[in-house]
């Protein structure tokens, strides 16, 4: 018998399911492969330093990581990152340049379409 792999927490998947849900209601496959993201091992899910989001991204832009947000760089201009986890060093310096960091539940409830919003890492 094989090991499970994947999440155990139980707010990711209550958060992968509702991206599944959402994809469902919306027709949009922006969710369904945030949530197929989500869905792989801690060891293969995304992480992304700001240094990375403030090289990629333009001023007032919004972004999912579907993983973690490390503090490693500087970010330069505001943009609205999403995640699953930020980093205490990350959301510090986000707070200094007037960017906001937000989890993905947030956004998915703001943001319906899924309009205008990249998927970095």
């Amino acid at each position: 018998m094989t090991k499970r792999t994947g999440p155990t927490n139980q707010y990711m998947l209550e958060l992968i399911s509702d991206l599944k849900k959402k994809a469902i209601e919306s027709k949009e496959n922006l969710w369904k492969r945030i949530a197929c993201d989500l869905e792989k091992s801690t060891r293969s899910r995304r992480v992304v330093n700001l240094s990375r989001i403030d090289r990629v991204t333009k001023k007032d832009e919004i972004i999912i990581v579907p993983g973690k947000v490390l503090g490693s760089g500087m970010l330069n201009h505001p943009v609205t990152i999403a995640a699953w986890s930020f980093s205490d060093g990350a959301l510090d310096k986000i707070k200094q340049t007037n960017a906001k960091a937000i989890n993905i539940k947030d956004i998915m409830k703001e943001s319906a379409k899924g309009k205008k919003i990249r998927i970095i890492g």
